[in-house]
């Protein structure tokens, strides 16, 4: 025998091998089958509590919070999140921006906005997909009001919820130092005080203590997520945040960043499933 001859193969290597890399090649088949078809879809509903010292002793408001819809044609799956929205029979529903994609289906969030029920009202502000799809401003005020939802533009809006005052503090996308410290100064610290703003990142330096929860979304948690790694990306202005509830500014302020419903540039998710939020907002 030649020493220098290379060791003969024999079956059990091979088969080995063969084994390992057909494990291999089905795992990853199964993971990106998770990725592009079962979890985008894989809804959760998030139960957050909050005890807030404006909501009065034995009371209970109820809101529900959708991010991030990107709506690029209206299919089963809106239905399915519209469905959903109604078993936790929210008081208001809010909405933080980014219903359009690339295609502008103006129609498409409208057919969802339609199916979205609320007894006291259904609210929104602008992200950056308005304006990047240019059905921004007032045209997207005016196709909202056409099915009952109300848009907010750096604006303020009065309601009540169990005879709680209630304002609503619409900060319009990009979240404006000068647009926040505006709708503060509206804000009246005897009323309890939502602020709605697409992006997390912004001057929380500036909250004065008027403002007692912010929601957020933009992020979509980072929508491809492994475990003990941060996201591979955040878009701008998402700063540090990624989803979950956070304390910001040195008012320690409620601030909750949603995954979002849909999802944007890649159509993926990754232990990272779309949410709707439900925050039940109690007595200290």
């Amino acid at each position: 025998m030649n020493p220098s001859a290379p060791a003969e193969k024999t079956p059990t290597t091979i088969s080995r091998r063969r084994f390992l890399a057909g494990g291999g090649a089905a795992l990853g088949g199964l993971l990106l089958g998770d990725a592009l078809y079962r979890e985008p879809r894989a809804l959760q509903v998030e139960e957050v509590s909050l005890a807030l010292a404006k909501v009065p002793p034995g009371r209970e408001l109820r809101i529900v919070h959708l991010s991030d819809l990107h709506i690029r044609s209206f299919h089963s799956y809106y239905k399915k999140v519209a469905s959903a929205v109604a078993e936790l029979s929210p008081e208001i529903i809010l909405l933080t921006g980014d219903y359009l994609e690339r295609s502008r289906n103006i129609r498409g969030v409208q057919r969802f906005l339609k199916l979205l029920k609320a007894p006291r009202g259904i609210f929104a502000v602008q992200g950056n997909w308005e304006y990047w799809a240019r059905v921004e401003g007032e045209n997207l005020r005016r196709h909202f009001a056409h099915v009952g939802a109300t848009l907010l533009i750096n604006q303020r809006h009065d309601l009540e919820l169990q005879g709680v005052p209630l304002s609503l503090l619409g900060l319009d996308y990009p979240s404006a130092t000068d647009n926040l410290t505006g709708l503060q100064r509206q804000a009246d610290p005897a009323r309890l005080n939502l602020l709605l703003s697409h992006v997390p990142a912004f001057a929380h330096k500036e909250l004065d203590g008027r403002v007692d929860l912010i929601l957020c979304g933009h992020t979509h948690g980072g929508q491809v997520r492994i475990p003990f790694i941060p996201p591979f990306y955040l878009p701008r202005f998402s700063g540090d945040f990624v989803n979950g509830l956070y304390r910001v500014g040195k008012t320690a302020t409620p601030q909750y960043v949603s995954r979002g419903v849909g999802t944007s540039v890649f159509p993926i998710r990754f232990l990272c499933r779309p949410e709707i939020t439900l925050f039940r907002l109690q007595a200290v």
